[in-house]
């Protein structure tokens, strides 16, 4: 046989030809496996935009126009590093928040911690049932169908569901947002006074101004998204070679999240602000759009609440769960079933309960109590920022994936901003009661 003709056009010819097939086929299998790792950061990010979240920016479009839309640009700063330092730690650690809390810091320091999420998690997961209830009302459904039966999905998903079909669906939960983005295209905002707004930043000393300033941080920077973003790293599995990709995940959840809470102050500014319409509850908000720019605007608004909530009633029992799971050290993960972790689960459906039932009552407090909820996340935040920023520098369980100098500057930016705001806030409260 005559080797010689190997070397010849007749086979390079081929190989050349086949050289862009193979590449195609290459950056696909890159995509998909890109496309796989995604999910922890996009749901937690996207989960913090539920019915208090949605009150809060409604809230603050309809008592203060355009004029903290500035606060986007630093609050999604500070976002990205706390959701980055979080994910980071899941991939290098393979442990969940609490679960580092309670090595590093003892039991008493977890107690505190755990208490606090377990009273702010508990009290948005309330506002969650109540605003399934508004959005399904607003769509012709009673809340006593819709509340048990919005109960009991999430709950079947959960406990009778795979990993992967719980994130599918809470991805394409997540898609509902798109509706405030037409809301607020709908609603048709002098887009130039939206710039100027968003790039000039303002300050006033009222404590209403400071109440809703650091509501706005509390429901953005929720401290339950670091919890459940990182027990969700870790439960994924994801190495330390897959941290890029993680961190992606997280910064494109950000950046969508806040993307739709900017389009709901921008929606509730240009239509009730000047009308100085004052907000009872969440549903308000979309009613109120109707007269100004019609029923469609209303239904969008109502079917993006119902969504948000959905979204939010799985994952903030998860992330509640996942917390007092691994601060107890008891067996966690979506994976197991009630004979293997009945801790996590027994939590996770105690608080599906609760929380459907306390939303049935007539009368339950409404704008006022989901803002002021948001506003004891914003006092908290610093409290478990500092705890991150700590296990995110210490050598021992970090190694060469330690905070660096950058991650320590804006890190400790995020806490001490918070902690001014929440004591500015406390202290203007104090002087205006006198």
């Amino acid at each position: 046989m005559d080797f010689s003709a190997l070397s010849g056009k007749r086979f390079i010819q081929p190989l050349r030809r086949l050289r862009p097939r193979l590449r195609r086929n290459l950056s696909e299998y890159r995509i998909y496996a890109y496309l796989a790792l995604l999910g922890p950061g996009i749901i937690s990010a996207t989960s913090g935009n539920e019915v208090s979240g949605i009150a809060t920016y409604s809230s603050a479009g309809a008592e203060y126009g355009y004029t903290l839309l500035w606060t986007f640009l630093p609050m999604t700063l500070f976002f990205l590093v706390a959701q980055e330092m979080c994910v980071r730690m899941g991939v290098v650690t393979g442990q969940g928040l609490a679960d580092l809390i309670r090595e590093q810091f003892g039991v008493r320091w977890t107690t505190f911690v755990m208490i606090a999420l377990l009273i702010a998690n508990t009290g948005i997961i309330i506002a969650e049932f109540v605003g399934i209830a508004q959005a399904s009302e607003l769509l012709g459904i009673p809340r006593f169908f819709s509340v048990p039966v919005a109960a009991t999905l999430i709950w079947w998903l959960v406990v009778k569901g795979t990993p992967k079909t719980i994130e599918r669906i809470f991805l394409l939960m997540s898609l509902i947002f798109v509706a405030y983005i037409v809301s607020a295209f709908l609603a048709k905002p002098d887009w130039s006074t939206v710039g100027r707004e968003l790039i000039t930043p303002s300050f006033k000393l009222d404590s209403g101004y400071l109440f809703t300033v650091v509501a706005l941080i509390g429901t953005t920077i929720t401290p339950f998204m670091q919890v459940y973003v990182q027990s969700s790293v870790v439960e994924k599995g994801l190495e330390p070679e897959d941290l890029n990709t993680a961190r992606a995940d997280a910064g494109i959840g950000v950046v969508f999240a806040n993307l739709i809470a900017f389009f709901i102050v921008v929606s509730t500014a240009a239509t009730l602000h000047a009308t100085g319409v004052k907000l009872e509850d969440a549903a308000d908000a979309a009613q109120s759009l109707a007269p100004v720019v019609g029923e469609y605007a209303k239904y969008l608004f109502a079917v993006g609440l119902f969504g948000a909530a959905m979204l939010a009633m799985g994952v903030l029992p998860l992330a509640t769960a996942y917390s007092l799971s691994e601060a107890l050290g008891f067996e966690k993960g979506l994976s197991r079933s009630f004979r293997e972790a009945p801790t996590f689960l027994g939590i996770f459906t105690a608080l599906i309960i609760f929380g459907g039932v306390i939303a049935l009552i007539p009368g339950i407090p409404q704008i006022r109590l989901l803002i002021l909820t948001q506003c004891v996340n914003g006092v908290l935040l610093p409290i478990l920022l500092t705890a991150i920023v700590l296990l995110a520098n210490n050598r021992e369980i970090m190694g060469e994936y330690r905070n660096r100098l950058v991650h320590n500057v804006l890190a400790i930016s995020t806490t001490l901003v918070v902690s001014v705001l929440s004591l500015l806030l406390i202290g203007k409260t104090i002087a205006d009661m006198f």
